[in-house]
């Protein structure tokens, strides 16, 4: 690619000063901030609960509603998400910035999707449910830790500009 003065583009930044200005004004970036947290904490939550029904057995029926609350921010997440790409790097999904985070995010959609499927089927036992969730979980982690790092990339690149 190119790099011209006409794109605005910071020659190892994040976002350009458009898509900046973008992210800063769209209300989907609050969203977003919003959002990903709350996440965290069902993570938080649910995880424990899963562990604790490994360990002891107790406790099945909350924790499968912990996994459907947490696959349901994970989906929510996702299309608000795909949504603020569109506004601010005027793609759907898979934008050159994101578009690691977008791959793996897929990955953890899926695994959170395979257990629900699993679930309200009845195909897949209970124990090989949970081993679907903690490879989800696992995954989530992944995926959070990258975007963690682009948030960070992003203030570094804000500090860089000031």
């Amino acid at each position: 690619m190119t790099m011209t003065s006409s794109q605005n583009l910071q020659p190892s930044g994040l976002y350009t000063k458009d898509q900046r200005s973008r992210r800063d004004a769209t209300a989907w970036t609050v969203v977003q901030g919003i959002l990903a947290p709350l996440q965290f904490l069902v993570f938080l939550v649910s995880i424990f609960l899963v562990i604790r029904y490994m360990i002891t057995g107790l406790g099945y029926d909350i924790m499968t509603l912990s996994v459907i609350a947490k696959a349901l921010l994970l989906y929510l997440i996702m299309i608000t998400g795909a949504i603020w790409e569109k506004i601010v790097f005027g793609q759907w999904l898979f934008a050159p910035a994101f578009f690691w985070e977008d791959v793996v995010s897929f990955g953890v959609i899926a695994l959170h999707s395979l257990y629900i499927y699993g679930l309200i089927q009845g195909t897949i036992p209970a124990d090989i449910l949970v081993w679907i969730i903690l490879a989800a979980y696992a995954s989530y982690v992944v995926n959070a830790g990258q975007f963690l790092w682009k948030l960070r990339v992003a203030r570094l690149q804000m500090e860089g500009a000031s």
